[in-house]
């Protein structure tokens, strides 16, 4: 695991690890985040999971918005699910709204609306895995219980030189077993919380401020210029492209949405309706592209009325972790003959609609570019 010149020390290291880190955090560590000093592990549970791949100052305004939309866990339960995906929309990683409402309606109809001091127990509750269980844990009921975050991993692979990718089950199970090792007997809040400040304040990817780590006499990566190449980093691939080709269909003041399901990106969500199967990258003028693209409009609009018009208009790049989306969005006009109506999981919105309903963020860039809200009005303003 470490360097045969740093063995001898290893022993030292971790037996101070604990009261180093904490002593460190207390002085200069963060204290006034809005889901600190609080037990209440409703309001841990829900930063806990807002902070899953995202960053803390994107976090803060959404956390602030849900707490006073849904002030406790019963709340979030019995809230529809639409209201739940709109306040997410924007925060990314949708699977996560879908599982907060799913696991709130299980605490509440299981466990007495009150979160498991267990960690354990806590791990099998929706969209709660060991680390996070074991940092709700920690936070509001002292559990002895360690976290492994990829700032905690981060911070392990440099202080104690641990080689190779943190993704591979080998080195996060010598992960694992290092951060239980670690684990101080009291002060588990603040040990946890000092866990994760070094790896967000100090121990960053880019520009590690290593004179200021209260490890930095000891720590592997530092003593031999490492910083920069531990964690060992995912061995790269080419990251796949995918091409999407979405409709604006619109009939008066009002535009077609479908309801995404709920597996795949955007699950739940709102979005505008898609050619399926996927298109390439084929150039807009293509004949059997906007035949298909008519065909299916016409279906969609077929209550309605008839197709009038097809116009491309300014596609976006959206990058995902694991590909990069093209989408390109062409604006339908209908000769409308009938009042639209919506079905199950179609609706045909207007602009207050539109900005209420919880949309993905390259769609809310499309509705945005073609004033498709409530605060440009009805009437679409289309690119000349």
């Amino acid at each position: 695991m470490n360097d045969a010149s740093h063995d001898t020390s290893a022993g030292t290291l971790a037996d101070t690890f604990a009261e180093r880190l904490i002593a460190w955090q207390a002085e200069h560590g963060r204290h006034d985040l809005p889901w600190q000093n609080t037990r209440d592990a409703y309001r841990i549970w829900l930063s806990e999971i807002m902070l899953q791949q995202t960053q803390v100052a994107t976090v803060i305004p959404y956390y602030g918005r849900f707490l006073e939309r849904f002030p406790d866990v019963a709340a979030l339960a019995n809230a529809p699910q639409d209201d739940v995906m709109s306040l997410w929309s924007g925060l990314g990683y949708y699977s996560r709204a879908r599982n907060l409402h799913r696991c709130a309606q299980v605490v509440v109809a299981e466990h007495g609306g009150r979160f498991p001091a267990d960690p354990q127990t806590l791990a099998t509750l929706p969209g709660i895995g060991r680390s996070t269980a074991a940092a709700i844990a920690a936070f509001a009921y002292d559990a002895h219980a360690a976290i492994l975050d990829g700032n905690v991993k981060r911070v392990l692979a440099r202080v104690f030189g641990i080689e190779g990718f943190p993704g591979t089950p080998k080195i996060e199970r010598e992960m694992w077993a290092l951060a239980e090792s670690l684990l101080p007997t009291t002060d588990l809040p603040a040990y946890t919380q000092g866990m994760m400040d070094l790896g967000a304040t100090l121990c960053g990817r880019g520009k590690p401020r290593c004179g200021e780590c209260p490890f930095d006499s000891d720590c592997v990566a530092h003593a031999t210029g490492r910083e920069r190449t531990l964690p060992t980093a995912k061995p790269k691939k080419a990251q796949p492209e995918r091409y999407v080709d979405v409709l604006v269909i619109r009939a008066g003041d009002r535009v077609l949405f479908e309801r995404r399901p709920d597996s795949g990106i955007w699950g739940g969500l709102w979005s505008l309706p898609e050619l399926t199967p996927p298109t390439d990258a084929r150039d807009a003028d293509d004949a059997s592209l906007r035949e298909r693209l008519t065909g299916r409009a016409a279906t969609l609009g077929a209550k309605l009325g008839t197709v009038q018009s097809l116009m491309p208009l300014h596609g976006l790049t959206h990058v995902f972790t694991h590909f990069k989306l093209h989408l390109r969005p062409w604006l339908v006009t209908l000769t409308v003959s009938s009042t639209p109506s919506d079905e199950a999981d179609r609706a045909w919105l207007d602009g207050a609609g539109v900005t209420a309903a919880g949309l993905p963020s390259p769609i809310r860039k499309i509705a945005d570019a073609l004033s498709l809200h409530a605060s440009g009005g009805a009437q679409l303003s289309l690119p000349t």
